[in-house]
Parts: structure tokens; sequence; C-alpha cells
């Protein structure tokens, strides 16, 4: 999902969501075209239960007949090797205090209730920068959930259309980049915050992937996008905004051209004010949806 709290906003609490039937699972998608080109623009979730149902009609039409095939980054073996690799080099703390140290003491106690859940030692987690130790403790508690990336949405496409072009939005360095070179104390503010999330509300992610599979927009951004503004605008601005304006701009320049195309991002891209419809809509440029 990856704005960050997209990519982290994926942790499933009830595995129930793996019942939810095709006939109800309808994730929102927008249509974005001119006189000879038209996008389906699809809000994905990085991180499922490999039971869920959740592929809308209007995806498998719009990827029977696309000619290219966009993701926010490589999500095939090489792009993911590549992102793990960035990952390690640049979320790993220079000689010093420890991410414990940093934390503030309501956090540090929330991080231990947390890891002693997961399983996990909170010392391994003292050699990382806050943006990693993030998503390493999401990535633990989906797990300890039974959902995993290969059932997310991107690894769920990668072998749809097969004519079509693979393309990305942005390289693993770039992506990358957007998480590490935040600042340090928004880093952290996020952090505390995420662990709030873990430690009081156990059903925050289950509401929030409800919301996804039944196209409800406004929770997606009640849920997935005001606690990073409230936490940081700053990475706020940075992971959200930024990149929408920057994607923005890749789609006008794809519609310029002529053709089929499936743009799939993270669902916190796609919603409120600042989302990719409204932003194409304010450049005056025709988008039909939510469908």
């Amino acid at each position: 999902m990856t704005s960050k709290r997209a990519l982290l906003s994926t942790v499933l609490s009830l595995l129930a969501l793996a019942s939810a039937s095709p006939a109800t699972a309808e994730p929102a998608t927008w249509t974005v075209k001119d006189a000879d080109s038209r996008i389906l623009l699809f809000g994905s979730v990085h991180v499922l239960p490999p039971e869920l149902a959740w592929r809308p009609k209007a995806l498998d039409d719009a990827l029977a007949q696309a000619d290219d095939l966009w993701f926010e980054t490589d999500v095939g073996g090489a792009g993911v090797t590549e992102s793990g690799l960035l990952a390690r080099r640049h979320g790993t703390r220079p000689a010093g205090a420890g991410l414990l140290a940093t934390l503030s003491p309501a956090g540090r106690a929330r991080l231990e209730r947390v890891c002693a859940r997961l399983g996990l030692a909170p010392v391994a987690l003292d050699g990382l920068r806050p943006w990693l130790a993030e998503v390493t403790l999401s990535v633990a508690a989906l797990a300890a959930q039974g959902a995993g990336v290969e059932a997310g949405v991107e690894r769920s496409l990668l072998d749809a259309a097969p004519r079509a072009e693979r393309k990305m939005l942005e390289s693993p360095t770039e992506q990358i980049a957007f998480f590490a070179d935040a600042p340090e104390a928004d880093q952290l503010a996020s952090l505390e915050d995420t662990l709030r999330q873990l430690d009081e509300d156990p059903a925050f992610y289950d509401r929030l992937i409800r919301a996804w599979v039944a196209g409800d927009l406004k929770t997606i951004e009640a849920l997935g996008l005001e606690p990073l503004k409230t936490a940081s605008p700053v990475l706020y601005q940075r992971l959200i905004v930024e990149r929408n304006r920057r994607w923005v701009a890749a789609i006008r320049k794809r519609l310029a051209g002529a053709g089929e195309t499936v743009i799939v991002v993270g669902a916190g891209h796609l919603v409120g004010p600042d989302g990719v419809p409204a932003l194409l809509r304010a450049q005056g440029i025709e988008v039909e949806g939510p469908q």
C-alpha cells in the first residue's frame, strides 16, 4: 500500500475477512480517459490473507484488454530483492544511541507489549531506524495473522494480463528514499503512532481492510490517511501528496498516447482531496468513479 500508511496499514487482525464472498468484495476503481486512451486506477493492499476474495469484475475486464500494467515499483523477484537490500542499507542506524533510547516512555512500554505478543525481542529492533522498525513490526503482526505479501494485490496480479507491458511509477531506489530520507523526528512520530495502534486498537486493521473490500472510501481515508496526517504532516506531504503529484504527471503523459492501461497503487493514494483522482479532476481530466 506504497505510502507509509498504505504500506503499513495492511496488517489483519481477523482472518474472518477471508470469508467475504466475491459478490460482496468490491474494492473501488476509477476510469481516466480521453478520446483514444482509457486508464483504470485500482487501489491496492500490499499484503492479504490468501483466502480473501477481493478482485472486482471491473479490474479483471480492464486487465483482459490492457496494453500496459503499472505498479508503484518493481514487484517481481528482482525488484523485491533490490528493495530488501536497499531497506537494510538505508534502514540501519549508525553507531550511537539505539532506537529504544529514542522512544518515549509510553512508546517503549508499547513496544514491549507488542513485541511480547508477536514473539519478538525488542532489542532486535534497536539497530533499526524508525521507518524500518515500523515496517518490521507491521509485517510481523501480519504474519501472526497468516497473511502475506504473496497474497497481496501486486503479487497476485503479476501474471495477470500476460500481453500487457509491465511498467513502474518509481524505481526501488526512489521508493525506499521516500522513507529513508524523511526527517528522523517524523519517522519516530509515525512509529510511535503505529505502536499505539498495534497496542491499543487490535481491530484497527480489520476495519481498514473491511472498508477496502467494501469500497468504503471515507473509512479508508479516516483510518488510513488521517492518522499519518495527524502524527506527521511532513510525512503525509512527502509520502502521499508529493508522490501523488508525480503520478498525476505520469498519467497525463500516458494519456498523450493511446491504448488501454491499468495502474495499481496503494489504496491510500486514491482517496481524499489529495488523492490521484481528485488531483486529475482539478486539472480538468475526465475521471469516472469510484465504481
